[in-house]
C-alpha cells in the first residue's frame, strides 16, 4: 500500500510529464481515496474500462487516453459526467499520461511496439522527438507487414512504396500520421503509426516510403502496462492490465 501523493510524485518522475507541451492535463486528472493498494492500467478511460476497473476492486487506474483534452467546454454532461461520477463514486483515483507515455525510452508505447517488433531504436525524430527509427529487421515490406500482424493481432493497412529494399523503419504509435514527412526526412525506408489520413497515401507513393497503418488502440496498448507493472514492483502495488477492444 502507497499513499496517493506517492503513486503521483513516482508517476511524474519516471514520465516527467513538465517536459512536454500535450492535448491536455497529465498525471492525476480524478482524485479518489488516499491509499493506493491495487492499481489498473488501460489504454483509454472509457466507461468500460472504469467499470471492469470497479469490478477488480481498483483504487487508482493509470490510463493513456484520460478524460480532458484542449478544446473542451468544461461542463460535466453526457458520457464525461458518467465516467466521472463513476469514478468519484467508487472514490477511485484517475491518472492519465498522453504524450509523457509514447515518449519514454524504455516502457513507453513506442519503446513497447519496437520491442515487440524486434526494432531497436538508434535515433529519435519529430516534434518533442516522440518519433523512433531504428535498423530494420525485414528485408521486404511483405516481411515488416507480416511481423505487424504477427505481433498486433491485426492485419496492418499498407500503401506500398517503391518497393526498396527495407534499410530503416520508423515509427510512432497512435494518431501520428502527421509524423511521415519528419520520418522520410529521418532516412525511413517505411513507417509504422496507427492511423493514415488522406494525404498520407500520396506521399507514400510520391516519395517511394511505405505506409503502415497498424491501429491506435493496437499499437498504444502496451506502455500503460509497463508502468503499471513497473509502479506495482517499485511500491509494492497490486497490478492488473484490463485490455477493453477497440478497432480504430
Amino acid at each position: 500500500m502507497v499513499d496517493r501523493a506517492t503513486l503521483e510524485n513516482t508517476l511524474d518522475g519516471l514520465l516527467q510529464p513538465a517536459a512536454f507541451k500535450d492535448y491536455g492535463p497529465n498525471g492525476l486528472q480524478v482524485e479518489g481515496r488516499t491509499e493506493v493498494r491495487r492499481l489498473v492500467s488501460g489504454v483509454t478511460a472509457s466507461l468500460a474500462l472504469i467499470d471492469a476497473a470497479i469490478e477488480a476492486g481498483a483504487d487508482a487506474i493509470l490510463v493513456h487516453h484520460g478524460l480532458f483534452w484542449r478544446g473542451q467546454d468544461g461542463r460535466l454532461t453526457g458520457w464525461l459526467r458518467q465516467r466521472v461520477a463513476r469514478l468519484m463514486a467508487h472514490d477511485i483515483n484517475l491518472f492519465a499520461y498522453h504524450l509523457p507515455l509514447d515518449a519514454h525510452a524504455q516502457l513507453g508505447n513506442n519503446a513497447q511496439l519496437g520491442m515487440r517488433l524486434a526494432l531497436v531504436a538508434d535515433s529519435r525524430f519529430g516534434d518533442q522527438d516522440l518519433g523512433f527509427a531504428a535498423p530494420a529487421t525485414d528485408a521486404t515490406l511483405d516481411a515488416l507487414a507480416a511481423r505487424v500482424a504477427s505481433a498486433l493481432q491485426r492485419v496492418p493497412l499498407v500503401v506500398p512504396g517503391d518497393g526498396r529494399p527495407l534499410r530503416r523503419v520508423a515509427w510512432c504509435t497512435g494518431g501520428a500520421q502527421g509524423y511521415f514527412e519528419a520520418a522520410i526526412a529521418a532516412g525511413a525506408d517505411a513507417f509504422l503509426t496507427g492511423e493514415i489520413s488522406e494525404p498520407q497515401a500520396h506521399l507514400a507513393r510520391e516519395t517511394g516510403v511505405a505506409f503502415l497503418a497498424c491501429g491506435h488502440h493496437a499499437t498504444e496498448r502496451y506502455g500503460a502496462p509497463a508502468v503499471g507493472a513497473h509502479m506495482a514492483a517499485q511500491l509494492g502495488l497490486a497490478h492488473h492490465f484490463i485490455e477493453i477492444d477497440n478497432p480504430a
